[in-house]
């Protein structure tokens, strides 16, 4: 039986040196922790807060997020597609994603905010009325992601190709226009 930890808060701990304990961390606060490159397969988060980490090219191997906030934290090369996709929920905040992986998850609402997502892979993802505010999405993959309600009015550096994805009712800005237009190479002057 895996170990239950609620209520705790770690802070300036190094999980590089000695591991994250297997366990489940229900309402735990982890802050300005270095989790890069650590091993988190089959750690179970329930509201938990990840505030100023380093998850950075950690193991996600059956590792549950369940509402997951993430804020301020260094995320670079995850592959959040090989977590437990059960109840699988999180929110982003001035977070950076660089070369993350959400290959076909569900990620229904899930909120984006003032984050880097550079070269991130939302490939077959449904990410239905989520929200994209004010999100760096240069050279991020959408290939048959659905996207309908989303909500990319503050998102740039994005390319979607509408013929590829779903985007009924999603919300653009007319500045962002030239990232759904991009496959067809015209110029698009104010």
């Amino acid at each position: 039986m895996p170990e239950y930890i609620a209520d705790q808060i770690f802070e300036k701990t190094d999980f590089t040196i000695r591991s994250l304990p297997k366990a489940e961390y229900e309402n735990c606060k982890f802050i300005n922790c270095d989790f890069s490159s650590s091993d988190l397969s089959g750690v179970k988060f329930l509201d938990c807060q990840f505030i100023s980490c380093n998850l950075s090219l950690a193991g996600l191997t059956k590792t549950s997020f369940i509402d997951a906030d993430f804020q301020d934290c260094k995320m670079l090369g995850l592959r959040f597609d090989n977590c437990n996709d059960f109840g699988l929920a999180f929110s982003f905040t001035n977070c950076k994603l660089d070369h993350s992986s959400f290959y076909k998850l569900k990620l229904k609402k899930t909120s984006f905010k003032n984050s880097q997502l550079h070269e991130v892979d939302f490939s077959e993802c449904d990410l239905s009325s989520a929200v994209l505010c004010n999100c760096d999405l240069l050279n991020a993959t959408f290939d048959r992601t659905i996207l309908e309600k989303a909500d990319f009015k503050t998102a740039y550096n994005y390319s979607i190709d509408p013929d590829n994805n779903r985007i009924k009712k999603a919300k653009f800005s007319k500045s962002g226009l030239a990232g759904l237009l991009h496959k067809h190479d015209i110029l698009i002057s104010e």
